[in-house]
């Protein structure tokens, strides 16, 4: 059950899934002996997992989820691109 923003910084208590950015990561316990190379059988009990997290909705204007199978989820900036020619490139030069 999801509680809280992902973000460990944040900590906003989940309200409404509409305030916010729900996300879906498949996940095996990192701890379980059999994650190394696991064999034909082992493969055949280990049952897909599901992990819900869920950013509020000041966080996910700035950050982002991303799952790395070694570390887990992590809380990572959002990349904003700008277009060469759209009106926040631009930049003022000072008058002389």
């Amino acid at each position: 059950m999801i509680r809280n923003c992902a973000n460990p910084s944040c900590g906003v208590p989940l309200r409404y899934l509409r305030n916010g950015r729900l996300f879906q990561f498949e996940v095996r316990d990192l701890n379980h002996p059999e994650n190394g190379k696991p064999s034909a059988r082992a493969k055949a009990r280990l049952s897909r997992q599901v992990a819900h997290f869920w950013l509020c909705g000041d966080c996910c204007t700035r950050m982002t989820l991303s799952f790395d199978p070694i570390r887990g989820v992590q809380v990572v900036p959002l990349v904003t691109h700008v277009l060469p020619h759209s009106p926040e490139s631009r930049t003022t030069l000072p008058a002389f």
